[in-house]
């Protein structure tokens, strides 16, 4: 049986000589998938003295921080995630400390908080509380203290949550070994206890968390401590380490599907027929008999029935689809009575892009700019969740008779948070289709504007019929790509149009466009940067223009002269 992430915690804290105890501190374990897909977060907060709502301040972090992470998207980086759940935290903290203490200062607390995912620790820290990594016997400080010192006995903190609307986060990440642990500490603690000591209590309770919390929390409190101090701990017992045979058996819990055709039911879906069928994949139409509707029900081929990769794909395809709603993204459907290994999607009656291209091979202007909204519309959707859908295609694009677009085929869809989870084995799906797919693709790179390089290509096609940089059957490096002016094949086409579709597609991702708006922008409205060349020659801008003109005019020519030595 596989390890799972399973961790010891202990935390101790005391007022010391103050009125009331402003740090505050705790852990909080989820189970099951959250555990798999979040991870565990710990944290622990020093409410400023100085602070009127400092208190209040340290202990709505700590809970609301791992609360809120916690329901962050699946499919967000724990980076991603900590940090916007962090600055709406700090925002919320500044705000009221101006409505309720009519102060900079009125809800101001440290915060050091640490969160483990699969095999990975993620620090995030503002302020002078302190995380300490304990492994084979010694002692590393991960955080650095926040302190300005003005004298030799003055200091104040330079950065701490709620001081200003806007909030400079440390973020560091560490692989994580079987026996390590976590020091958290305020500084109650280290301002009377120092880094040998508290390496020396460590060892001597050989990992007795609960004992060494109070030890060190006590012997500050011996040493003079005179403000709060706090303490927590936490050991990793177990990392996980998945093998491809686990990953199989948790996948083949569901059998397959019995051999499937057009009249038989399988669990409440009627199948009425086969839509296609490849060696990876069968696709059918078929009628849901709780409420008569129709659906598309897709099972993946037997070939595959041993390829942990390929079937863990499979369902990767439907993990995706359940966590995105947008009309422009084809609904995934849950299946509550689901007993064979298939997935369930919304059946859309229409056709794909790719046939309305070759019915259309020069679409109008204003139809592609309505059709590339839809698209990027539902691309949003995608990236708002960290998703890069990666595999952009005419044929990944339906039209339904409504004229509303829909984004399939999720199984190359990488997705942030999942790369974060520990797997022992690579994954085989394709990343992107020739002549569609950005370059860097092919080095197994890619972000959001590997998606916009193949917009811009989808949007060239539309405009043209063709493709930017010609049709291949195998990847070509960005090195050797030489982009076709579109005017080229349609002569109609502004000159900043083709402006904007050339940097769409620019083999460089730094020289594409940062986002989709910006680029649907520019394919509605004149750049300046761009009409600011439309003055250069003809044969530069159209040479297909100019070399027509030309001729044109040589047959004028030659014609004036037929007619003059005629005469």
């Amino acid at each position: 049986m596989a390890n799972t992430l399973e961790i010891d915690y202990a935390v101790a804290s005391e007022k010391g000589d103050k009125e009331e105890n402003a740090d505050a501190a705790d852990a909080l374990l989820p189970t099951g998938n959250a555990l798999l897909n979040k991870g565990i977060a710990a944290a622990i907060c020093d409410g400023m003295s100085s602070s009127e709502g400092g208190v209040i301040a340290a202990q709505t972090c700590v809970r609301s921080f791992m609360q809120d992470y916690l329901s962050t998207p699946d499919s967000w980086t724990v980076k991603h995630s900590a940090t916007k759940v962090l600055g709406a935290l700090n925002r919320w903290l500044w705000s009221q400390g101006q409505v309720r203490y009519d102060s900079a200062k009125g809800m101001v607390t440290t915060f050091t908080g640490l969160v483990i995912k699969s095999t990975t620790a993620h620090v995030f820290h503002v302020g002078d509380s302190r995380l300490y990594l304990f492994r084979d016997g010694e002692l590393e400080r991960l955080t650095q203290d926040h302190r300005v010192w003005v004298s030799k006995d003055r200091d104040f903190l330079s950065r701490a949550m709620g001081i200003d609307a806007h909030i400079d986060i440390d973020y560091r990440s560490l692989a994580l070994e079987p026996g390590d642990i976590f020091l958290f500490t305020t500084d109650g603690i280290t301002g009377y206890l120092t880094d040998n000591r508290l390496r020396q209590l460590l060892r001597e309770h050989q990992g007795q968390l609960q004992a060494c919390a109070a030890g060190i929390m006590e012997e500050a409190l011996r040493n003079g401590s005179h403000d709060n101090v706090t303490c927590q701990l936490l050991k990793v017992l177990s990392l996980p380490q998945k093998t491809e045979d686990d990953i199989l058996q948790q996948i083949t819990e569901l059998p397959f599907p019995p051999p499937m055709r057009a009249g038989i039911t399988i669990d409440d879906y009627e199948i009425l027929r086969e839509l296609h069928a490849s060696s990876r994949s069968e696709v059918f139409l078929a009628r849901d008999l709780q409420n008569g509707r129709k659906v598309i029900l897709k099972t993946p081929s037997e070939n595959f029935r041993d390829d942990p990769a390929f079937l863990e794909g499979f369902l990767h395809e439907e993990w995706v689809g359940k966590r995105i709603s947008n009309s422009h993204v084809l609904k995934v459907l849950e299946a509550p009575r689901r007993r064979f290994l298939y997935n369930i999607t919304e059946y859309v009656e229409g056709q794909s892009l790719r046939q309305w291209i070759n019915d259309h091979p020069q679409t109008h202007i204003n139809t592609a700019r309505e059709y590339l909204a839809q698209i990027v519309d539902g691309l949003r959707a995608f990236h708002r969740l960290e998703m890069i859908h990666l595999d952009l295609k005419p044929e990944n694009i339906l039209i339904d008779r409504d004229g509303v677009l829909k984004i399939i085929d999720f199984g190359s869809t990488r997705v942030a948070g999942a790369t974060e989870i520990h797997s022992t084995y690579a994954s085989d799906t394709p990343q992107a289709t020739v002549d569609y797919g950005a370059p860097e693709c092919i080095k197994g790179q890619y972000s959001n504007r590997s998606d916009i390089y193949s917009l811009g290509v989808i949007a060239y096609e539309l405009l043209t019929g063709a493709l930017p940089y010609g049709e291949h059957d195998k990847p070509v490096p960005a090195s050797k790509l030489s982009y076709t002016p579109a005017s080229r094949h349609n002569a109609n086409i502004q000159h900043w149009v083709d402006a904007s579709l050339r940097k769409a597609v620019h083999p460089d991702p730094s020289k594409r466009y940062d986002t989709l708006s910006e680029f649907l922008y520019d394919l509605s409205h004149p750049n300046p940067k761009f009409t600011q060349n439309a003055n250069q020659p003809l044969i530069e801008r159209n040479p297909l223009v100019f070399w027509k003109g030309l001729s044109a005019l040589l047959l004028l020519a030659n014609l004036v002269l037929l007619y003059l030595l005629s005469r």
